[in-house]
C-alpha cells in the first residue's frame, strides 16, 4: 500500500490518526473563544463577557432567541451531565420564554445552530440554566465561542498548546489558563502577556488535568477584544 508523503513525519501521523479516532482510548479537543470587549478586570474568553458562572447543580436548560427571525432553529448543546459523563441535547430556539429541554446539564461547553436550512443565526441565543446563562451564541455566528471546558468522568486531558490574542494592534493583553479541580478551587497553570503579538505556547511537557477539572482562558486587556484557543488529549483512565 502506497503511503503518503505527508504522512512521513510520525508525529503528524500519529496526530491524525488520533483525528480520525484510529487510536484506541484517545481523542482531541480544540477548544476556542472570543470576548469582543475585555476590560481592566478579569474576564472569561467566551461569549457574554465578565466571568464564567458555573451551574450549581445539574439542570435543564432553555434556549431563548432574541429575535423572532431565529425561531425555530435547532440548537444542539454540549456538555456533560451530572455524572461529568458527555452529554448532548438539542432544542429548538424561540422567543422568550423559550423552550425547555429535558436533560439535566453539569457543564456546558459548546452551541452550536444545526438546522439543515441554516446554520447561522440573526441575533444572539442564548442557553439558560440554573438561573444563569450558560452559553450564548453571537449574532451571525452559527456557534458559541467558549475558551473553557470540563474534562469529563474517566477522562484524562493534557494541555498540548496555548494561543492569545487581542484585536487592537499594539493592545496590551493579558492571559491565564486557570483550572479547577474536582471539589478544589481555581489556580493560574499558566500566565501569558502580549502587545498586539498573539502569544503561542507549546508545551514539550503536556500538562496533565484530572478528570472533571475545569478549565477556562481569561484574560485582562483595554477594552479590546480577545481570542483564545487551546488544545487537549483526552486519554481514558
Amino acid at each position: 500500500m502506497a503511503v503518503s508523503r505527508y504522512l512521513d513525519n510520525s508525529e503528524l501521523a500519529e496526530a491524525i490518526r488520533i483525528a480520525n479516532g484510529q487510536t484506541k482510548g484517545v481523542s482531541h479537543i480544540n477548544k476556542f473563544g472570543y470576548n469582543t470587549s475585555v476590560g481592566n478586570t478579569t474576564e472569561t474568553i467566551w461569549d457574554a463577557g465578565n466571568l464564567y458562572q458555573y451551574p450549581s447543580t445539574a439542570t435543564t436548560l432553555t434556549v431563548i432567541a432574541t429575535n423572532v427571525a431565529d425561531s425555530g432553529k435547532e440548537i444542539e448543546i454540549q456538555g456533560l451531565d451530572a455524572n461529568y459523563e458527555p452529554l448532548t441535547e438539542t432544542i429548538t430556539a424561540v422567543t422568550s420564554p423559550g423552550t425547555t429541554g429535558t436533560s439535566e446539564f453539569q457543564r456546558v461547553f459548546r452551541a452550536l445552530v444545526v438546522s439543515s436550512n441554516d446554520s447561522t443565526n440573526e441575533e444572539i441565543i442564548n442557553i439558560n440554566g440554573d438561573g444563569k446563562t450558560l452559553a450564548r451564541i453571537s449574532a451571525e455566528k452559527g456557534q458559541t465561542l467558549m475558551a473553557l471546558y470540563t474534562v469529563p468522568a474517566n477522562k484524562t486531558a493534557y494541555l498540548k498548546k496555548f494561543q492569545g490574542s487581542v484585536s487592537a494592534q499594539n493592545a496590551p493583553g493579558d492571559f491565564s489558563i486557570m483550572v479547577k479541580p474536582f471539589g478544589g478551587s481555581f489556580n493560574i497553570k499558566g500566565k501569558f502577556g502580549t502587545a498586539g503579538t498573539p502569544v503561542t505556547y507549546d508545551y514539550s511537557v503536556p500538562l496533565k488535568l484530572e478528570e472533571k477539572s475545569d478549565i477556562e482562558i481569561r484574560a485582562t486587556s483595554g477594552n479590546n477584544g480577545a481570542g483564545a484557543i487551546f488544545d487537549l488529549i483526552l486519554l481514558d483512565n
